[in-house]
């Protein structure tokens, strides 16, 4: 594992609040088992055998057991700009009797090989990122033709919220809603279509008042359409013929 300090300012750092909440049973439960189960889900064509899979952001490391279970990959890849970060998920792919190859390396600078990966997951990291475009094109460069990208964020809508802003960090001016997300995904040369994209409208994401209010009868639930939505999830693939993007 390669233990040397990567952050910058291509990166914004956690509060101390948020690193913790990264450790908790919510976020592997609630968050991460969804988003990797609802990412399976909106594949349109058979999963990669064998794959080499890289977590793009992979924080303590708490993804790697349900990219396992989901995914099956001969080679599992972990990157993140965090060296604490880094050890933690050294220390989760023990206890979890996995071998995972970590790597100490800013997402928009990946020290990764040009299309030596099958599938790239990236799981509520891009709103910590400045540099979003190079990262989604170092992504590009890093899969195979015919890879796949699986990205999971979380929006504008949910990260400008009052309850958001005083536990976490962010780079407030870059966060995009979800049809900005998926314009700049096309835009790099990335393919999908309808029905590889999903808009999860989980409780935790509705931070205004946590979906309370729909609990207890107080209001309907919103339909797509008639809402912001907090969270896009997509599969898109890295076309096969040509180089693009």
């Amino acid at each position: 594992m390669n233990e040397m300090n990567y952050l910058s300012d291509n990166y914004v750092e956690e509060t101390r609040f948020g690193f913790w909440f990264l450790r908790s049973h919510t976020w592997q439960h609630h968050v991460l088992r969804v988003a990797i189960n609802d990412l399976r889900s909106l594949f349109s064509t058979p999963l990669p055998a064998a794959p080499v899979l890289l977590d793009a952001g992979c924080g303590q490391g708490k993804s790697f057991q349900y990219l396992r279970q989901v995914f099956a990959p001969q080679r599992l890849i972990g990157v993140d700009a965090d060296p604490h970060s880094l050890a933690l998920s050294a220390e989760e792919a023990a206890r979890q009797s996995m071998a995972v190859e970590l790597i100490g390396s800013d997402c928009a600078t990946l020290a990764v090989p040009d299309a030596s990966v099958d599938l790239l997951f990236c799981h509520q990291t891009f709103h910590h990122l400045v540099e979003q475009e190079k990262a989604l094109a170092e992504f590009y460069r890093v899969l195979k033709p015919g890879g796949y990208l699986m990205f999971a964020e979380s929006t504008e809508a949910y990260i400008d919220t009052w309850v958001i802003r005083w536990l976490f960090r962010h780079p407030m001016h870059v966060q995009k809603s979800a049809a900005q997300y998926l314009e700049m995904i096309r835009r790099q040369g990335f393919q999908f279509e309808a029905g590889n994209v999903s808009y999860p409208y989980l409780w935790w994401s509705r931070a205004k008042d946590f979906g309370l209010l729909e609990r207890f009868g107080l209001r309907r639930p919103r339909p797509f359409g008639e809402r912001e939505e907090t969270l896009v999830n997509v599969v898109a693939r890295k076309p096969v013929e040509g180089v693009g993007g």
